[in-house]
C-alpha cells in the first residue's frame, strides 16, 4: 500500500465530486465541528491566528477521508489534492460550487477595507 502512496492520485471529475462531498460531511461530524469551533475561537477572526489554529485543524480533518483515495496522509496530500480539485473547477460548476463550500468552512469571510479617502475626507486638487 505504501507504494500507491507514492505514485500521483488520479480522480475523475464524479470521483473528485464524491471525494469533496466526503470532505464536507466529515466537517459536520460532531467531534471536527467542535474542534474547528475551539480553533476559530482561538484565532479571534485575525488572519494570522486562523493560519495558525484553523487551517491545520482543516487539514487534518481532510487527510482523514483522502487518505482512503490513495493521497498521502500529510499536508502535500492535501496539497495535491487541492490542485486536482482546482484543475476541475473550470470545467465543472457543481465541482467549484463544493470546492468554495469547502473553503467557506474554513476561511473567514473576507471584508476588505476600504480604499481611497476616508468618509467624509476628500482630496483637493489646487
Amino acid at each position: 500500500m505504501a507504494s500507491a502512496a507514492a505514485q500521483p492520485v488520479a480522480l475523475s471529475a464524479e470521483q473528485a465530486k464524491v471525494v469533496l462531498a466526503e470532505v464536507i460531511q466529515a466537517f459536520s461530524a460532531p467531534e471536527n465541528a467542535v474542534r474547528m469551533d475551539e480553533a476559530r475561537d482561538n484565532a479571534c477572526n485575525d488572519m494570522g491566528k486562523m493560519l495558525q489554529f484553523v487551517l491545520p485543524v482543516a487539514t487534518q480533518i481532510q487527510q482523514e477521508v483522502i487518505k482512503a483515495y490513495g493521497f498521502s496522509c500529510d499536508g502535500e496530500g492535501v496539497l495535491k489534492f487541492a490542485r486536482l480539485v482546482k484543475s476541475y473547477e473550470a470545467q465543472d460548476p457543481e465541482i467549484a460550487s463544493l470546492s468554495g463550500k469547502l473553503k467557506a468552512l474554513f476561511l473567514p469571510p473576507m471584508t476588505l477595507p476600504p480604499h481611497g479617502p476616508a468618509p467624509g475626507g476628500s482630496v483637493a486638487a489646487s
